[in-house]
């Protein structure tokens, strides 16, 4: 299934916070961090901040009109931080997730001339970074406490750590 992203619009606030809940903080799907966190993962605020924000691309990817993924990536000196990605958990598994993030990676070194990659990812979610290992990211060595002041969900577990990951871009030849 060809997939294409398009520029989320302030009419798609509630179905992007309700697809990301659900990847997150669901019940189905293996994105699903139910077992470390709770608590709501988007709020229509967060949402509104990228929709608001320039250097900010937030992608909704729609079938049938049905919002079924989305990503975003934030773009500073270069580098483009890749986060707020969710595919609906009943589409998990079957390369949707591959493909968005690979057309977003593809818009942002494009139109925002991105050189690398950035992101963060729970330490503890080891099958997530797989994931982003076998799409060329890299884990840099650094870690931090899990940041509980961005209010993207409340500890269930002590000693939760974010991992940082980055990708270069490679030089096309």
């Amino acid at each position: 299934m060809k997939l294409t992203l398009q520029k989320a619009k302030s009419q798609n606030i509630g179905e992007l916070c309700k697809l990301v809940n659900l990847a997150y903080r669901g019940e189905l799907g293996w994105t699903k961090e139910t077992h470390l966190l709770a608590g709501e993962r988007a709020t229509p605020e967060e949402v509104q901040e990228y929709l608001s924000n320039p250097e900010v691309d937030l992608f909704i990817v729609f079938n049938n009109q049905k919002a079924i993924a989305c990503i975003c990536i934030e773009t500073k000196n270069e580098c483009g931080y890749v986060g707020f990605f969710a595919v609906h958990p009943s589409l998990q598994g079957t390369g949707i997730g591959k493909q968005i993030l690979a057309q977003a990676e593809e818009f942002a070194v494009k139109e925002r001339k991105v050189k690398k990659f950035a992101m963060v990812v729970i330490s503890q979610r080891n099958e997530l970074i797989a994931f982003y290992e076998r799409r060329g990211y890299i884990k840099t060595g650094d870690i931090d406490d899990y940041p509980t002041h961005l209010n993207v969900g409340k500890p269930l577990k002590s000693g939760l750590t974010i991992t940082h990951l980055e990708k270069k871009v490679l030089a096309k030849i």
